[in-house]
């Protein structure tokens, strides 16, 4: 991990992802500094998850003949790069962080009590509308066949962590299922407060279109 990358083992909001859930990350923040973006998006966390390589997420995409090398140019032709790398910390763009929070999600409606790549590229599908999930459509893949693709592959493998379900292992308490809504609910805050710090965004001196109302812009067209 490079030097200014964030500290995964310091970032409370990863402790339930998967070692290589953590590494699709550490692939996004990489992929955007070879682009010379000044965030993180949906397209930088696409292009993690096929080049992670081995996990669900890569196997599915892979299924779809989803390639790096494809991902890279589609992502370059749409924005660009950018006329200089970022100083310091990268942030998450809106849309990012709602990717990881739905991760969660996901992994909660399976029962699941972790995050790992497959529950990423759900959250990047659930989503919906940023970069990433344009570049996929674009090379002619449906979102929901991805999905499906995604479920058969934990169905046929039998994953499921031990320990019980993912409410359990996040969250103890009363047997109520309103309490553990109000649990989950107050994690997912959490979760949406700590991605806010780790996204709030830096000095720039160059700012440029972003999808996102109020949103400042990076050196180039701002997607994710």
């Amino acid at each position: 991990m490079k030097g200014n990358s964030i500290p995964l083992s310091e970032a409370p909001v990863f402790e339930r992802f998967t070692d290589r859930a953590r590494r699709v990350v550490v692939l996004a923040q990489e992929e955007a500094r070879r682009l010379n973006h000044n965030y993180i998006g949906t397209e930088h966390i696409l292009l993690g998850l096929v080049g992670e390589d081995d996990g669900v997420a890569a196997r599915t995409l892979q299924a779809f003949d989803v390639s790096l090398a494809q991902v890279r140019q589609e992502v370059e032709e749409t924005i660009g790069q950018g006329s200089h790398g970022p100083p310091g910390h990268i942030p998450f763009t809106p849309r990012a962080k709602a990717v990881l929070e739905l991760s969660l999600r996901e992994a909660l409606n399976l029962r699941h009590n972790y995050i790992g790549t497959e529950h990423i590229l759900l959250g990047l599908i659930r989503e919906g509308e940023g970069l990433a999930a344009r570049v996929l459509t674009g090379q002619g893949l449906e979102l929901g066949a991805v999905r499906a693709q995604v479920i058969e592959l934990l169905h046929r493998g039998g994953r499921r962590h031990r320990g019980g379900s993912v409410e359990e292992a996040f969250f103890s308490g009363g047997p109520s299922s309103g309490a553990r809504l109000d649990r989950i609910q107050e994690s997912l805050d959490r979760i949406e407060r700590r991605l806010d710090a780790l996204g709030a965004p830096p000095d720039r001196g160059d700012p440029g279109r972003s999808e996102e109302p109020g949103e400042p812009g990076g050196p180039v067209a701002r997607e994710g």
